[in-house]
Order: structure tokens, then sequence, then C-alpha cells
């Protein structure tokens, strides 16, 4: 099971963690919400759980609880930018269907 970060992807995470002065990476998981059930849910960690499972791209530290991995395996987050707009990008190879707003998947 993983989870990997394109080089932009870490680069803007690493970015976004050096500007905050703290923090040992980012969480990613995901939580019951939108349409199509599921939603990414990103935060920064400052202190990892112990049930937490560990991966790193690039230097910068992923963690995903235990619960969202099954969702979540083989994931890979890319930063895009299209025109004005810029963000983390999912492309997870377990998402059978997205809702018409791109906001919630379904597995």
């Amino acid at each position: 099971m993983a989870i990997s970060l394109t080089s932009e992807a870490a680069e803007h995470v690493g970015r976004q963690l050096a500007s905050r002065g703290m923090g040992e990476g980012i969480r990613i998981g995901v939580k019951t919400s939108g349409c199509s059930g599921l939603a990414y849910v990103l935060e920064f960690v400052d202190h990892a759980e112990p049930e937490d499972a560990f991966f790193e791209s690039d230097g910068v530290k992923v963690f995903v609880d235990p619960k969202s991995l099954v969702y979540l395996d083989g994931t890979i987050v890319d930063f895009a930018r299209e025109g004005l707009n810029e963000g983390l990008e999912f492309r997870n190879p377990n998402v059978a269907g997205e809702c018409g707003c791109g906001e919630s998947f379904t597995v």
C-alpha cells in the first residue's frame, strides 16, 4: 500500500510547511461528505499518530490513518495550475465515480 507525491506536489507542500515554521508533514484522509459519498481531507501534521501509515516523497512525509488508507492506496498527489487556479490534485485509482462538481467521489 502506498501514496506518493509528484515532485511538484512535494515542492508545494514543502514550501507550505516551511512558511508555517513547523510540522512533520501532511495527513491525507477521507471523510463522508458530498453527493458521491467521500471527500479528501488534508491537514498539516505537527505530531504523528502511532496508528498512522507513513510514506515519504521527495523529502515530504505523508501520513494516512488506517481507515482512509484502503480508499487511498495507489493515489498519486500532484500540484496543478490551470489559469488563475492552483492546488493539489488526486489521481486515485480506486475512484469509481465523482459527483458533477468534483468535490466528492465513490469507490
